[in-house]
């Protein structure tokens, strides 16, 4: 019987990233239509941690916000952007026409399945879906 002990590779260490590469990062994540876990995973970064960072930043004043990450002040923002509620993006959408339709494909072994479903009934069209999926 061999007692020799093994040695295990070291433990890896924490890594510490600069306050500007997270202010880096914050400002990508920000951007309208990009995605924290994109941004992530382009970094090599967790994009747990990432969102924590975004909170994080959104939770503190703008004047710490920029003493910590190195963003410019809010005067510098666009004013449409700087009177805005922080998080909120209104979006012009069109009113739903009444030929709208839900459409639903579902796929079990060979067997294909495509329903349309008008959206004046969705309530109707969940239960059916759950029952069906069941």
């Amino acid at each position: 019987m061999n007692t020799s002990l093994i040695e295990l590779p070291g433990r890896r260490t924490r890594r510490r990233h600069s306050p500007e590469f997270k202010a880096g990062i914050i400002e990508a994540c920000r951007k309208p239509g990009v995605s924290i876990a994109a941004v992530s995973l382009a970094n090599g970064l967790n994009p747990n941690m990432v969102r924590k960072w975004v909170i994080d930043a959104e939770a503190l004043p703008d004047s710490e916000v920029e003493r910590q990450v190195g963003f410019g002040p809010a005067s510098e923002q666009p004013a449409a952007v700087a009177a805005s509620t922080p998080g909120f993006v209104a979006l012009a959408l069109k009113p739903a026409s009444a030929t709208a339709e839900i459409r639903i494909e579902l796929t079990r072994g060979t067997t294909a399945i495509k329903v349309c479903w008008p959206t004046s009934a969705a309530a109707e069209c969940a239960v059916w879906l759950r029952e069906m999926l069941r």
